[in-house]
């Protein structure tokens, strides 16, 4: 597969991707390589990749952070640095973050703040950090149960996605990257959507060509908007409210927390049911995506008091401007529709639809 250039840097595949890690590294010739990685891939993951990099006579440390969202922290991130400092790594050493999202969001987030900023590569080990998280830049941590309020965007120098570490993974996790895949199809392209949608299973053999549609269809929207000024924001579809019930079940100790794909399903089952109310969306198209996205996810159980808190949260969401909530909606499938204001009662109409 070709690789992707990004703004700033590349995405390699498959039989590219320790050739151009291993280029890399003699080219650049870190002081230190740092690999960060968490709990699972530290046992399922690292092993197959110490085995293929040819780091010479440059020192690689390992450190590993606990698996988990809960663990996507300020708090871990200090351990981090404080392991670093500790190490001496200084502005030529190499970070390597090795595994799902937390890993590549929490990673890239300390790397591009040690020292002002040090070298990291994001290597991808789940599906989702695959087509989404290790893509496009955006780094960073939760503030509590709110997902993602401290961060930054910086590209990492190159993206390293080797599919084979997707034999690794159960197969909710799988679930929760598909995902993100689909909300590509929604957001960009309604052909992308059909053949998603028409795949019998999510099987890994029909992964490696649609995983590298996903990047190239993100690639295009952060190229033209790097920064989250106006295109960008299509990729939050099914995330306003997705983020908030994923905060919601994440803090609540009656809850079992949802993966983050999970959230945004159903995020986009009520998004694009808002959507037939305030934008173009054909009652028929929404049930399109309602049943496909409920053949793979089952529901969540909402009660209309968790539906109360899950507004409420809704004012933490990063897209709002001047206290108004800003939703990303669909007027069709593959035509999204940026900054929607939309009244709560729509939302709770929504929400009773989804319940059923």
């Amino acid at each position: 597969m070709k690789s992707i250039v990004t703004k700033n840097a590349i995405v390699h595949f498959n039989s590219e991707v320790y050739v151009e890690l291993n280029n890399y590294v003699k080219t650049s010739n870190p002081s230190i390589i740092f690999v960060l990685v968490d709990t699972n891939t530290h046992e399922y993951c690292l092993p197959n990749f110490l085995a293929q990099l040819e780091s010479g006579d440059i020192v690689v440390e390992v450190m590993e952070m606990p698996e988990g969202e809960d663990h996507k922290t300020i708090d871990i991130c200090t351990g981090v640095w404080e392991a670093l400092s500790d190490y001496n790594a200084d502005r030529k050493s190499l970070l390597i973050n090795l595994g799902g999202g937390v890993v590549t969001d929490l990673g890239g987030f300390v790397a591009s703040t040690y020292m002002r900023g040090i070298d990291y590569i994001n290597v991808p080990t789940s599906l989702l950090a695959m087509v989404d998280a290790s893509v496009g830049g955006k780094t960073g941590v939760d503030l509590g149960h709110l997902k993602n309020q401290i961060g930054i965007i910086s590209e990492g120098s190159m993206v390293l996605i080797d599919t084979s570490f997707l034999s690794t993974l159960p197969q909710n996790q799988m679930v929760s990257g598909y995902a993100e895949m689909l909300k590509h199809g929604l957001i960009y392209n309604k052909g992308y959507w059909d053949t998603l949608t028409n795949l019998q299973d999510l099987d890994i053999s029909h992964l490696d060509q649609l995983i590298y549609d996903s990047v190239i269809i993100k690639n295009k929207v952060v190229s033209e908007d790097p920064t989250e000024q106006g295109l960008r924001k299509i990729l939050n579809f099914g995330h306003t409210l997705g983020h908030a019930i994923e905060s919601y079940f994440l803090g609540n100790a009656d809850k079992t927390p949802l993966l983050h794909g999970e959230a945004i399903a159903i995020g986009m089952i009520l998004e694009a049911y808002i959507s037939t109310k305030i934008c173009s969306l054909a009652p028929k198209e929404f049930l399109d995506i309602k049943n496909s996205i409920l053949k793979t996810f089952s529901k969540a159980l909402i009660t209309e008091r968790d539906i109360e808190i899950i507004i409420g949260l809704l004012k933490h969401d990063k897209k709002n401007s001047y206290g108004k909530v800003r939703f990303v909606l669909l007027e069709a499938i593959g035509q999204p529709k940026i900054n929607c204001e939309v009244d709560n009662t729509i939302i709770l109409e929504a929400f009773k639809d989804y319940i059923g």
